[in-house]
């Protein structure tokens, strides 16, 4: 794409971007924290493409003035292949930044972690990945919350969920915006704990990974859909650790959509987990049907919502990971598994940011 394909596109992003100003100060915007966060969201987006813009300005007049000096004197040269080396990047970079990105991608998510095939060993893989997650949630200063779970007899996690929640404005930092690739079904090859002699086992264990809902009317609720059962929470092997009926189960009778809470002692507080977990779902299953009906393009391959799609191999003894979808492959499964997931996710953010192009130029 040259520098005049966008142009007009850049013009219409600066007036969009000085209207969004003008909205963040005015202080009824403030008034309506939701909305605010939303304009905050776009605007940091916007910001960051301008400021991209801007350079490769200064870049392309840096550049003219290199080629006028070099045709007076050619040790000007070297300096104007340079600057034109430069442009070419800020250029790839603008690109890329004007790809429409997923709307979603500034949102925090609702993470579920999952035992599948294999037991109590799924259940301790499940305990891994949760540590994994956290721990990168970590580096990039993201607050992990712990939603509810239910735990194992090895101390593994039959099921747990969480919210991963960023205090950044900008879209490219956003939760959605890198762990929208996670879910799927993550395979672990490894001796387990409860082997005696040594076999390795191949287990599989789920990730589910859900934008949390902004603003409660994202989601219409009726409250005549909500079917809502109280019960005692129990610990593993069904053991009662609780005298009250403090855990919650709802019931979205339309969608069938079901979301247990046991983690607090409050019922009140266990009901309010549930209800953002379902909300979250609810606005999971919005997005697909609204994308299957318009064949929305932004969901690409890479962030296939099909739920049982085998995404990645752990493999212990080699202490290799793989991505299926990227054909991402390094050994350093030790450090990946202490939060290093950087490149794994960066593999599948290039990947969809290629067929997001690849579908640009298709429509041009």
């Amino acid at each position: 794409m040259s520098r005049a394909e966008f142009s007009e596109s850049l013009a219409n992003l600066r007036a969009e971007h000085a209207e969004l100003q003008e909205q963040l100060a005015d202080p009824e915007l403030h008034s309506n924290p939701a909305r605010a966060k939303k304009v905050n969201r776009r605007y940091a987006e916007l910001s960051q493409i301008l400021a991209a813009d801007d350079r490769l300005t200064s870049l392309e007049s840096d550049l003219e003035a290199a080629l006028e000096l070099a045709k007076e004197d050619e040790l000007f040269a070297e300096e104007a292949e340079a600057t034109r080396v430069r442009v070419d990047a800020q250029s790839e970079k603008l690109r890329r930044l004007l790809i429409p990105r997923d709307p979603d991608d500034g949102r925090d998510v609702i993470m579920e972690i999952k035992g599948g095939e294999g037991g109590e060993e799924s259940a301790l893989f499940a305990a891994d990945l949760l540590r994994m997650y956290s721990h990168y949630a970590e580096a990039r200063g993201w607050k992990i919350e712990m939603l509810d779970s239910t735990t194992s007899d090895l101390g593994g996690y039959k099921d747990v969920q969480v919210a991963i929640k960023s205090s950044s404005n900008d879209p490219a930092d956003g939760v959605w915006a890198s762990l929208k690739y996670e879910g799927g079904v993550h395979r672990v090859q490894r001796v387990p704990a409860t082997e005696s002699q040594g076999r390795i086992h191949t287990s599989t264990t789920g990730v589910l990974v859900f934008p949390e809902v902004d603003e409660p009317e994202e989601v219409q609720l009726d409250q005549n859909d909500l079917k809502i059962d109280v019960y005692r929470s129990s610990g593993p092997g069904g053991q009662s650790v609780n005298t009250t009926d403090s855990a919650v189960r709802i019931t979205h009778l339309p969608t069938g959509i079901v979301v247990s809470m046991q983690n607090e002692k409050s019922q009140i507080q266990n009901r309010a987990a549930a209800m953002r977990v379902l909300q979250a779902r609810l606005l999971a299953r919005q997005q697909e049907e609204q994308a299957a009906a318009e064949a929305d393009a932004r969901h690409s391959q890479i962030r296939s919502m099909d739920r049982s799609e085998r995404i990645r191999t752990y493999n212990f003894p080699e202490n290799r990971i793989a991505d299926h979808r990227t054909g991402y492959k390094a050994y350093n499964l030790d450090q990946v598994l202490s939060g290093a997931l950087g490149p794994v996710i960066e593999s599948a953010v290039s990947a969809d940011e290629e067929a997001r192009l690849a579908a640009l130029g298709g429509d041009n």
